[in-house]
């Protein structure tokens, strides 16, 4: 697996090194050893590939002028047989590399040796790592939300097997506490709701059609309505589509069944039920989790309660007013917490510390990667300390942070429906926009910014809409290749790159080059957004080139081989990335009626034109 960027400021800081010792050998300069000095890839690359502060930072410990130091240096430079052509000294000391054409060259090579494997990297060394993403409260459908979390864990998780960590998914099934108390009381609700005398009006007049019974039951449970409900319920029509079928397959034989015996039949009726289209809605999405962990586990195997025990046993809580407090202030967070109340039931929190430890030391993970929403953000600090209490490393749990998105249309927030109880859901979602937009969409921003999606947007063929610019650029190598073919032109099976000497032609090949860098980033920051802007950038590079520098009537029949097999590089760079997000890659785009591959073209270069501008 190659990594042109790497290994070049790898082999520079050999270079510079090697140079300095040179001088420290000829007594020139006396230090006990060399500072730490950066290598960075200037933003302007008039200032060369690759620049150093290196004289700036041994100015101190030289005794001399950065200028000096610089040159100095560059005196004991030898660049033969390295990948670097040329070095200047700029400003007040800077030094700047200048990367040699083979390695430009080399770079193609490389893409089209190992391409489905080229940006691929070694980073994480095998590590195990757990990415836990959506978790959706599993009493009703998922939300806006979870269609975020899920484009941006499933990712996320893709990214970090690129980078070369074994990366698992996972799904928590919140099917214990409170929510699943609330859920049974409102399904037994509703159900009385049903079999009552209005109920029963209600099914005969809807001629017992579910979505008819349970909007009119909807409707007439508002204020003033003949069904009365309490503020402690989930209010969805699900509930009451839930309770329907109940009756519908199981009769009203739970009318006068204790309340408990009953609500345990409701809620093993409707409970897997939602899992089951949790799953069948996420695989839909394209995520496919190694693991359903259940809480409902951690319950019945006894370890929620054994890490109360644990953390009691090493000192960390304490009792007061019945209920047993833990100690989160000898952590640093800002107040103790409950971890069982008086009546001896565990807070919330209490199976998440379980859930955690699970991970991290009874399945051994070498880190856990939580995907929460950003309301989570005063949680994170208490579930740390509960871990480091327990000996943990906390370190080994990161969280990504969500910031909620907002759906818009016509230029509009698109808003829930009161009549009909029904917000856009992943499933309503997903009805409405291609999988593609949905999964590339919400990995355009980091996870911690506000975003708004827009719904007219996200299925326009044109460039205005990211996706379809991406792909469009992939199906437009296609078919160049496909008319090469056509013309009986052979693809060539290798070129003199050497001859790919315009700008366009430097950029694209520099950001290809980048791929493997822009993975490690991505993993390291926890950031997939940083994959779909680079297809942006490839895309547009590409559509640039192919805009500047004629393929099929290149000047030479070396030049056009040279081009034709860039071409095939940057194709095969965009499935990569695409493969890595789950994203299709069309050979063909299809067209809107309104929108010609002429006109396509067209758009393309006048978005490069202004870009340019």
């Amino acid at each position: 697996m190659s990594n042109p960027i790497e290994n070049a400021s790898l082999q520079l800081r050999g270079i510079i090194t090697s140079a300095i010792e040179s001088i420290i050998a000829e007594g020139t300069v006396s230090v006990a050893e060399i500072p730490k000095f950066n290598i960075e890839i200037p933003a302007d690359k008039s200032h060369g590939d690759f620049a150093t502060n290196v004289a700036m930072v041994c100015a101190k410990s030289f005794r001399m002028a950065p200028v000096k130091i610089a040159q100095l240096i560059a005196s004991k430079i030898s660049l033969e047989g390295t990948v670097f052509e040329k070095t200047e000294i700029a400003g007040p000391g800077f030094m700047n590399f200048f990367l040699s054409r083979k390695w430009f060259s080399d770079v193609v090579g490389a893409v089209l040796s190992e391409g489905e494997d080229y940006g691929k990297t070694n980073m994480g060394e095998g590590k195990k790592i757990l990415v836990e993403f959506v978790s959706a409260n599993p009493t009703g459908p998922m939300h806006i939300g979870n269609a975020r979390g899920g484009a941006i864990g499933d990712c996320l998780a893709g990214v970090l097997q690129w980078a070369g960590y074994h990366a698992e998914r996972e799904f928590y099934v919140n099917d214990a506490g409170n929510q699943i108390e609330k859920f049974g009381k409102s399904l037994q609700l509703r159900y009385l709701q049903l079999v009552s005398e209005n109920g029963a009006k209600v099914r005969e007049e809807c001629g017992n059609n579910t979505e008819k019974v349970c909007t009119a039951l909807y409707e007439q449970s508002g204020e003033g309505g003949i069904f009365e409900m309490p503020e402690d319920v989930y209010l969805g029509t699900d509930i009451i589509e839930h309770a329907k079928n109940y009756i519908d397959e199981n009769g009203t034989g739970l009318e006068n069944a204790d309340e408990e015996e009953r609500k345990k039949a409701l809620v093993d009726f409707a409970l897997p039920k939602n899992i089951a289209g949790l799953e069948r809605d996420l695989k839909k999405y394209r995520i496919i989790y190694d693991t359903w962990y259940r809480e409902s586990k951690l319950h019945e195997s006894g370890e929620t309660m054994r890490i109360v025990e644990k953390l009691a046993e090493s000192g960390h809580t304490y009792e007061q007013e019945g209920a047993i407090w833990f100690r989160a202030t000898d952590f640093g967070v800002d107040k103790d917490f409950v971890l069982v109340r008086a009546n001896g039931i565990p807070t919330y929190v209490v199976p998440d510390i379980a859930y955690h430890y699970d991970k991290l030391v009874t399945r051994g993970f070498d880190k856990a990667v939580n995907v929460l929403g950003a309301d989570h953000h005063g949680y994170v600090p208490r579930l740390k300390s509960a871990l480091t209490a327990l000996g943990v490393d906390a370190d080994k749990l990161d969280v990504v942070l969500m910031q909620m998105v907002r759906l818009v249309r016509q230029g509009e927030v698109v808003k829930l429906s009161k009549r009909s109880g029904k917000a856009i859901t992943l499933v309503t979602l997903l009805d409405e926009i291609p999988i593609d937009a949905a999964r590339f969409y919400f990995n355009l921003r980091e996870a911690d910014s506000q975003f708004e999606f827009d719904l007219d947007l996200a299925v326009e063929q044109s460039s205005k809409n990211p996706v379809f610019y991406v792909q469009y650029a992939h199906a437009r190598i296609c078919s160049l290749m496909a008319n090469l073919s056509a013309e009986g032109i052979e693809i060539p099976e290798t070129a003199d790159f050497n001859l790919l000497d315009n700008p366009s032609e430097i950029e694209l090949i520099r950001h290809i080059a980048s791929l493997p860098n822009e993975v490690n980033q991505s993993a390291l920051n926890y950031d997939p957004s940083k994959m779909t802007r680079y297809a942006v950038e490839l895309a547009t590079l590409f559509h640039r080139f192919y805009d500047v520098c004629s393929v099929k009537k290149a000047e030479t029949a070396e030049l056009m081989n040279a081009r034709v097999l860039l071409s095939m590089a940057v194709r095969q760079v965009l499935r990569n990335v695409l493969d890595m997000l789950k994203i299709e890659h069309p050979d063909k785009m299809a067209k809107n009626e309104n929108q010609s591959e002429k006109n396509l073209k067209y758009e393309m270069k006048k978005k490069n034109r202004a870009e340019e501008n």
